[in-house]
C-alpha cells in the first residue's frame, strides 16, 4: 500500500518541446532586431547618398558693369546765394516806409527813406564854403594879374633908369633901385601865384567835402541791393535811427532767383567732386518733384576732423518755389574713376575666406570668389576685384554649398522665395 502511494507521486519527466518553443521564439527575436538594425542602416546610407547627390535650385543674377555716374546722396539745408543787412549810413528818423516782410524788390529800388535835414543843412553849408573859395580864388588870380603889371612895369623903369645912367643923365643910386624895384615886383608875384595854388587847393578840400556830405545825402534813401526778398524789417516810420552804429540791421534782404547748399562730402567720394559735377535736389515737402543743380565750388582741403570736403551746390530757382531754409536731400552726380561691377548685396557670403560670392561656370557648377568692395550702396555693392562683370552669380547662396557642386537654374514665381534647395 505505501509502495504503490509512492510511486503514484513521482511526476513523469517533461518532454523537448518546451524547450524549442522557447528557442525558436529567441531565435525570432534575435532575427527581427537584426532585421531592423540591417534596414536602419540601408536607411541612413540611402539618405547619405541622396544628400551627396541632392542638386540645389538657386536663382542666378549677372554682374553688371558700373560704368555710369556715381550717385551719393547727402542732407543739405537750402541757404540764400546772397543775404544783405541793410543798415543806416545816415542818422536820421524814418520819414517813408516802402517794402515790408515777403516783400518782392529790384535792384535799386526805394526801400525806406531817412530824413535828415542836419545833414542836409551841412551840405548846404560846405556848398556855399566853396562858392567863397571860389571868390577867394578870383581874388588871388586878379592880384597875380595886378602883381605880374607892377613886375612889368619895374622892368620898364629899371631899362630907363639903367640907360640915363650909363648915359650920366641918372644917378648910380637912382638905377640899383630900379633894379631892387623889379626883384621887389618879382617876389609879390610869385607870393601872388602862390596864393592862387592856396585857393585852388582850398576849393578841392572843400569839394571833397561836399562830395562826402553828397553821398551821405544819398544814403537818406534806402535801395535794395540787387532783386530779391524782404525777410526781416525792424524799423518803422518815425524811428530814430543812428549811422555806424553796428547795431540791429533796418532790413535784411535775401536774393533767392538761385539757391545754395552746403554738403559734406565723405573722403572715399572727395576725388571726384569738382566744380560742374550734376546734382540732383528733393525735398521732402515737395514729393515727385526734383530739381537740378550743379557743384560751384568746394574746400579742395578736407576737413581734419570729420574727413570730409565741404561742397556748395547751386540750384536755379527762377519760379521761386525753393525757400531758403528747406531741409533737402542732394544726389551728387559723381564721375567714376574707372570702371566697376555692381552686384546685390544678399549675393555676397561672409566666410573664413572673407567675402565671398557663388559664381556658375557655363556646365552649371559652382566656384566661390573672393572679392574687395570698393563702395558700398546698401542693396548693392561696387566690387574691386575678385569678379568680372556680366559673370553669373547666385542671389543668396546657400550656406552649405560647396565648392565645384552643380546646382540647378530656376525663376523663382513672384512673391516666391528667391533660393530653395530640393531634392531632383
Amino acid at each position: 500500500m505505501k509502495a504503490h502511494d509512492a510511486g503514484e507521486d513521482i511526476p513523469p519527466p517533461p518532454g523537448k518541446a518546451p524547450f524549442l518553443l522557447v528557442g525558436l521564439v529567441g531565435i525570432g527575436l534575435l532575427a527581427w532586431g537584426g532585421y531592423g538594425h540591417w534596414r536602419r542602416d540601408a536607411e541612413a546610407t540611402a539618405t547619405l547618398e541622396q544628400t551627396k547627390s541632392l542638386i540645389p535650385q538657386v536663382r542666378t543674377v549677372v554682374a553688371e558693369r558700373a560704368a555710369g555716374p556715381l550717385d551719393l546722396v547727402l542732407p543739405g539745408e537750402m541757404q540764400a546765394f546772397t543775404t544783405a543787412s541793410i543798415a543806416a549810413r545816415a542818422t536820421g528818423y524814418i520819414a517813408e516806409r516802402r517794402v515790408d516782410i515777403g516783400s518782392r524788390v529790384k535792384a535799386g529800388d526805394l526801400l525806406l527813406r531817412i530824413a535828415a535835414p542836419d545833414l542836409d543843412q551841412q551840405l548846404a553849408q560846405a556848398e556855399a564854403q566853396v562858392g567863397q573859395l571860389k571868390a577867394q580864388l578870383l581874388q588871388a588870380q586878379a592880384q597875380v594879374e595886378q602883381a605880374r603889371a607892377n613886375v612889368n612895369l619895374a622892368n620898364l623903369t629899371n631899362n630907363r633908369t639903367t640907360t640915363l645912367a650909363v648915359q650920366g643923365w641918372a644917378s648910380r643910386q637912382n638905377a640899383d633901385n630900379a633894379q631892387a624895384g623889379v626883384l621887389s615886383q618879382a617876389a609879390t608875384l610869385a607870393a601872388a601865384e602862390a596864393g592862387v595854388k592856396v585857393a585852388t587847393a582850398n576849393i578841392r578840400t572843400q569839394e571833397a567835402a561836399v562830395e562826402r556830405l553828397r553821398a551821405l545825402t544819398a544814403f537818406e534813401r534806402v535801395v535794395a541791393p540787387f532783386d530779391g526778398v524782404v525777410t526781416t524789417r525792424n524799423v518803422d516810420v518815425g524811428d530814430l535811427v543812428r549811422a555806424d552804429n553796428g547795431g540791429t540791421p533796418l532790413l535784411s534782404i535775401d536774393q533767392d532767383s538761385i539757391l545754395r547748399i552746403t554738403v559734406n562730402v565723405p573722403q572715399n567720394d572727395a576725388v571726384g567732386v569738382k566744380p560742374g559735377v550734376e546734382a540732383v535736389i528733393t525735398v521732402p515737402q515737395l514729393p515727385g518733384r526734383s530739381f537740378d543743380g550743379f557743384v560751384e565750388r568746394s574746400s579742395v582741403a578736407l576737413n581734419a576732423a570729420s574727413r570730409t570736403l565741404t561742397t556748395q551746390v547751386d540750384v536755379p530757382n527762377p519760379d521761386r518755389i525753393l525757400r531758403a531754409g528747406l531741409y533737402a536731400y542732394v544726389t551728387l552726380k559723381i564721375p567714376r574713376g574707372a570702371p566697376s561691377v555692381s552686384v546685390p548685396a544678399e549675393a555676397t557670403v561672409f566666410n573664413t575666406q572673407g567675402l565671398q560670392v557663388a559664381e556658375v561656370g557655363g556646365d552649371d557648377r559652382v566656384t566661390w570668389r573672393t572679392v574687395r568692395v570698393r563702395r558700398d550702396l546698401g542693396r548693392t555693392l561696387e566690387l574691386e576685384s575678385g569678379l568680372s562683370a556680366d559673370s553669373h552669380i547666385i542671389y543668396s547662396p546657400p550656406p552649405d554649398l560647396r565648392d565645384g557642386q552643380a546646382i540647378e537654374r530656376v525663376t523663382p514665381a513672384t512673391g516666391a522665395p528667391a533660393i530653395r534647395s530640393a531634392q531632383r
